[in-house]
């Protein structure tokens, strides 16, 4: 009886194990780069898919060994656990993308000055909620968009498009969702300024779900949004998107504006989709580290300046709004014609917002 215990017992750690480990095709017994995925999965069309191209590509271009790990579930120890577990496996330089990641990697980066961190989308620092301390050690290189630009794009191109009544569902209420919608509210507040619209006659409602997850209440409230006239929504939420497009199949003539990277392969009603180059950056960072020009310490901001974020637009559906539109846009942002607002701490009134009329929905 007890060597069936102890044979269950020694199955349930492998299993254990199985689950932190991710698959490669690699079939060394140790893994230079890892990857430790956030919340979501490795093929989740947002965050983590887009950050593992990157790793991918540059990996396999060089030759060098790569592999993913999932943590068990969404708390520091167990992204720890993870990142810890990738360090064992032979991992030099671990991938971290998302904000989830700052106080784990302020954690382990003093613990291991040998290995090299990427943190994507936040800066480490410690748990306190209410007076964090941040600090970048020089083996870690933080990476960070700005949101409000592509988020300009957005909000622009769909105004000059013809929308009039648009929606923007956020996730949680985190700076980086936060630039997404102010620079979404800016865009189709200047393009209705340039068309010559009567204030006020951009409608957009405004929402922070909370979570990033894809929920019977979230594709209801799209659904009510759609119900009541929204023609378009802007979903900044992760998984939240997927509950936003199921929503708009389920309507007429209804659409959706992706995030983070290309959706148009999620769901026929992706109009467009406003993207960081996830994978470009990670390409860049690891480059960087090989090459012996690693800038640890140092937080990248990646913007239309350095090609860091942009508007999809070889498989947009835009009615009107071509890529010659965007071309102009994306030079007028870039020679700094447009002053986007990226101060998340500010309200939406303190936008000074006058053609566009924008309804806070609760969540």
């Amino acid at each position: 009886m007890r060597k069936v215990i102890s044979i269950t017992l020694i199955l349930a750690m492998i299993l254990s194990l199985a689950a932190l480990a991710g698959c490669n095709a690699s079939k060394s017994s140790g893994y230079e780069i890892a990857l430790i995925t956030d919340l979501g999965s490795i093929d989740d069309k947002s965050f983590n898919q887009g950050s593992w191209e990157g790793v991918k590509k540059y990996a396999e271009e060089k030759k060098i060994t790569y592999q993913y790990y999932k943590p068990a579930e969404g708390t520091n120890a167990a992204y720890i656990e993870a990142i810890e577990l990738a360090i064992k496996g032979g991992a030099k330089i671990v991938v971290t993308p998302g904000y989830l990641f700052e106080v784990p990697i302020y954690e382990v980066q003093s613990k291991h000055p040998n290995i090299r961190f990427i943190l994507l989308d936040g800066e480490p620092h410690t748990e306190d909620v209410e007076n964090p301390v941040y600090k970048t050690e020089s083996n870690t290189l933080c990476i960070k968009y700005a949101e409000e630009e592509v988020g300009f794009y957005a909000g622009y191109a769909a105004v000059k498009d013809g929308f009039t009544k648009l929606g923007f569902q956020g996730g949680m209420a985190v700076p980086a969702v936060i630039r997404y919608g102010y620079g979404f509210l800016q865009g189709a507040e200047m393009a209705a300024a340039e068309m010559g619209l009567p204030e006020g006659s951009i409608e957009i409602k405004y929402n922070y779900s909370g979570d990033f997850a894809a929920t019977p209440e979230n594709q209801a409230r799209a659904a009510s949004w759609f119900e009541s006239g929204t023609e378009i929504i802007f979903a900044c939420g992760g998984a939240v998107g997927n509950s936003v497009m199921a929503a708009a199949e389920a309507s007429k003539d209804k659409y959706v504006i992706g995030v983070d990277v290309d959706q148009s392969g999620e769901s026929p009603t992706v109009i467009s989709s406003a993207m960081k180059m996830l994978g470009h950056s990670v390409y860049k960072a690891l480059e960087s580290s090989y090459n012996n020009k690693w800038e640890g310490g140092k937080t990248w901001i990646l913007d239309t300046s350095n090609d860091g974020v942009g508007l999809e637009m070889d498989h947009a559906k835009w009615r009107t709004f071509n890529k010659a539109d965007y071309e102009a846009l994306y030079k007028a942002v870039l020679d700094g014609k447009y002053s986007i607002i990226k101060d998340t701490t500010i309200t939406i009134d303190e936008l000074g917002l006058k053609y566009v009329k924008t309804t806070l929905v609760e969540a």
